[in-house]
């Protein structure tokens, strides 16, 4: 396994900021607002999962055909793209992230580079067989510029896919009308609308990436652009047995990651004592494991095709040939 980047990992790459109890990256510092100490990486399992669990034991949606080279864009632990090294021994897979936190167990294939995606990438252009990008909403501030990035270099053919959680939630066990909202409605609002401000108003990165997936997709370039939508219940109350599962693994999600969810927003950009939002912490996890609500939040999966060279010219004259027909 290998680290490389502009920096050597002796300067500021592994000097991480030490913050109310957790740990947080060093290079390009509050770029990212999530910690990465090992609270992060068993969360980070936690989430892994509720992916496989989500796309049936599957890894990926888009229709590979024998990858070569794989990027993975904003690794975190690395588990994702150290199964896909499984998955694919005869290909080569790169994984970069803004901190070197990754397993050290992985597997020869797989290169770990430290590295901030929204700049420009320096790799070869049309040289990936399969980009990946996974929860990476409230971490970007330029997505069309990142998705321009990945067209790019992606070689003509090949795929790009991208996976994202909603901040939004919603009740599948609503109140009567005109009721008074229940105490997890109220936080679950409090807690979606301040932060869903917050990326539009103080952060500039955006955490309202889920809904625009399919136009980023579009405004690239991309072809056959193909969405999936998911839910992932908070709590095991759905009677489907899948929902189920998925809905225990989506309340660990939320005990285990919420902290770090919102504890360098709320103190960094809304002013926030730790102590007050250690206690908006706690009460959220009060509603979480509470069996009395029923509430769950949308993932979605999303992928594209780069377009062959002359596939657009041959559409634009399939289209230039039905207007002669019509007029």
């Amino acid at each position: 396994m290998t680290y490389t980047s502009g920096q050597s990992l002796a300067s500021s790459v592994t000097r991480y900021r030490y913050e109310n109890g957790r740990r947080y990256h060093a290079f390009r510092d509050g770029s990212y607002y999530g910690p990465n100490d090992e609270k992060t990486t068993m969360h980070e399992s936690i989430v892994h999962h509720l992916w496989l669990l989500t796309l049936r034991d599957k890894l990926f949606l888009a229709p590979l055909d024998n990858p070569q080279l794989i990027l993975d864009v904003g690794t975190g632990t690395g588990l994702w793209a150290i199964d896909m090294a499984d998955h694919f021994p005869g290909a080569e897979i790169i994984a970069t992230d803004l901190s070197p936190t990754q397993i050290s167990s992985a597997p020869p294939n797989i290169r770990f580079e430290v590295d901030d995606a929204c700049s420009e990438w320096t790799y070869p252009e049309n040289s990936f067989d399969f980009v990946h990008v996974r929860g990476l909403t409230g971490c970007v501030r330029d997505w069309d510029h990142l998705y321009a990035q990945a067209f790019k270099h992606l070689k003509p053919g090949a795929h790009f896919e991208h996976l994202e959680f909603s901040i939004t939630t919603t009740d599948a066990s609503p109140p009567p009308p005109n009721s008074s909202p229940t105490p997890a409605s109220l936080l679950y609002t409090q807690f979606s609308t301040s932060i869903l401000t917050l990326g539009d108003t103080s952060t500039g990165q955006t955490f309202r990436t889920i809904s625009s997936m399919p136009s980023y997709f579009a405004r690239a370039g991309f072809r056959d652009i193909t969405s999936h939508s998911f839910i992932w219940p908070i709590g095991p109350w759905p009677s489907d047995p899948h929902l189920k599962e998925l809905g225990r693994w989506g309340e660990r999600n939320w005990v285990e990651g919420f902290e770090g969810w919102v504890l360098a927003l709320y103190t960094r950009v809304l002013g926030w004592k730790y102590e007050d939002v250690m206690g908006f912490v706690e009460r959220m996890k009060g509603v979480v494991r509470d069996r009395r609500n029923h509430w769950y939040h949308e993932v979605r999966c999303v992928y594209g095709r780069k377009p062959v060279p002359g596939e657009e010219e041959e559409e634009e004259a399939k289209e230039g040939g039905k207007e002669g027909k019509q007029s």
